[in-house]
């Protein structure tokens, strides 16, 4: 494997190196992102899978539109899990919400009878993902229905973790046309391809565990 490495570097060094900068760029690479180089990765992609896992212990993963290196374990024990550059949700609030994301994606996903071979991705309004999650809220903690209401929900919790997933380029917000002015809800989200490498079903099965945990400094 070692001499099939040398070999592509050799052949094709500037593709190689490319391809490499931009998988620890940020957390996903989308085929949208660069085509070419997208392709050329998944044509060898098993060299890349051996070079990542021989020399880092990482795994790379891929599908038709998103690649990730995934690291399974943190060495520099230095630097805190607070001071860590990675997405990170902490708070309850904030997990249970990402968890009815992805229950939300999935449920649309069946909705519209869509899949990751399609070529575009979901989109849908901010007012029906908050419709989810307010319902999801309320049947989760129903002797703190107060605690929250639509409007807590939007606010304390939606609104504040929608720029991280945009951030970690799990959603891009649409920019309306100039002639257009829309509300809050109205607002259009893209899910992106990293939105399928997450099991909205399986993560779901956590929420009775978290709705119960209840210690100092686990509440919102």
């Amino acid at each position: 494997m070692e001499a099939e490495l040398a070999k592509l570097l050799e052949r094709s060094g500037d593709r190689v190196r490319a391809v490499l900068n931009i998988l620890v760029e940020a957390p996903y690479f989308y085929n949208t992102d660069n085509q070419e180089l997208y392709f050329f990765l998944k044509r060898h992609r098993r060299e890349f899978a051996e070079f990542f896992k021989q020399f880092y212990g990482w795994t790379l993963l891929m599908d038709g539109k998103c690649a990730r290196v995934y690291k399974p374990e943190w060495y520099n024990q230095a630097i805190s899990p607070a001071t860590r550059t990675m997405f990170n949700f902490t708070r309850r609030d904030e997990c249970l919400a990402f968890m009815m994301l992805l229950e939300f994606f999935e449920h649309q996903l069946e909705e519209n009878g869509m899949t990751v071979e399609d070529r575009d991705n979901l989109r849908f309004r901010f007012g029906d993902l908050l419709g989810h999650v307010y319902r999801r809220f309320q049947e989760s903690f129903p002797e703190k229905k107060e605690n929250y209401s639509e409007d807590l929900v939007r606010a304390r919790i939606l609104k504040p973790i929608m720029p991280q997933l945009e951030r970690y380029r799990f959603l891009m917000r649409i920019t309306p046309p100039e002639d257009l002015s829309a509300g809050d809800d109205e607002i259009i989200y893209e899910a992106l391809p990293a939105m399928y490498h997450y099991n909205g079903n399986a993560l779901s099965r956590i929420i009775p565990e978290l709705t119960n945990y209840e210690q100092s400094g686990a509440e919102s």
